[in-house]
């Protein structure tokens, strides 16, 4: 009303005007104030918080990484036993392990949000005693790029920092895209068997986030088992025979013979070939940013004919 009679402010009292721009700075206030923001994460659990997250404990190491390439590491205030990536985080304290952290030096630490990563059935009882401190929990779950972008932009609505996620998910994208115009160009798609574990053999099924590195650095994952880990027989290994055989090394698979040493393997067409890639358990298991090095990494190998 005012604004549409400008000259009515003149008749207005002093006191009575004073009171009215008083307000108007309070609602201009209250608006400029972050409000609460909220998610649903891959459960269907409802996370509502009432203002961004500014304390946050990971208990694992994907939100370490995603928060860090998004310029929120500052946010974090704790660690897991096993995280040392990136190296600025061994600096917090360790609050236990993915699947057993410790809820008192959690609680202590008072965070806002805590993010979990859904595995075995242990990694949601974890957040049983949290979520009944009153503390809010988020889980997801992540076997592809799509559900990892998904995961990122939900991370940013609660950190209230959506642009910076935007950005990380384009940057990635961007990559992806260039891996495909630079290397699959072909309808050939070469076989891929990607070992976790050896020996007690595991390989990466169709459940898994190698599974989409594989596919978007132009290959074929041999493995057709739809679970993220699969029990593998070596006769099994004989039968599908892969042209390209990846082994990580890391804390599920320490010290593994290489492939072209175990005698019993030189039939394989990836052995007989040399075609043998040793990659970082954690560029290419643990989903996050460095999972787009390991698409480019791949894709180098299977089209550049490179032996690593």
């Amino acid at each position: 009303m005012f604004m549409k009679h400008p000259l009515r402010l003149l008749s207005i009292p002093g006191s009575v005007f004073r009171r009215f721009f008083f307000l108007l700075l309070l609602i201009s206030f209250a608006g400029s104030a972050q409000a609460a923001v909220s998610i649903n994460d891959d459960f269907g659990n409802e996370i509502t918080l009432q203002a961004p997250a500014k304390r946050i404990v990971a208990l694992y190491g994907s939100f370490n990484e995603i928060l860090y390439a998004m310029d929120l590491g500052d946010r974090l205030v704790a660690r897991t036993a096993a995280d040392h990536y990136p190296e600025k985080i061994t600096a917090l304290p360790s609050i236990g392990t993915h699947m057993r952290p410790n809820p008192e030096l959690i609680v202590a630490l008072k965070p806002d949000l805590v993010l979990q990563m859904a595995g075995r059935s242990q990694a949601a009882t974890a957040l049983e005693p949290l979520r009944e401190r009153g503390i809010p929990c988020a889980m997801f779950k992540v076997a592809s790029f799509e559900e990892m972008f998904s995961m990122i932009r939900r991370l940013g609505v609660l950190t209230g920092e959506s642009g910076n996620a935007d950005k990380l998910v384009e940057s990635m994208n961007a990559r992806l895209d260039a891996v495909l115009q630079k290397y699959v160009t072909s309808s050939v798609l070469p076989s891929v068997f990607f070992e976790i574990r050896y020996p007690n053999l595991l390989a990466a099924g169709q459940g898994s986030i190698v599974n989409d590195i594989i596919r978007h650095a132009g290959g074929i994952n041999c493995v057709s088992n739809h679970k993220k880990i699969v029990r593998m027989g070596e006769e099994e290994l004989m039968r599908l025979n892969p042209l390209n055989y990846v082994y990580q090394t890391g804390r599920m698979n320490p010290s593994p013979v290489k492939p072209d040493e175990r005698s019993h393997f030189k039939l394989i067409d990836a052995v007989r070939h040399k075609r043998i890639l040793k990659v970082d358990e954690s560029v290419f298991s643990r989903p996050g940013p460095r999972n787009v090095e390991a698409v480019e990494l791949l894709a180098d190998f299977l089209f550049n004919n490179k032996e690593k």
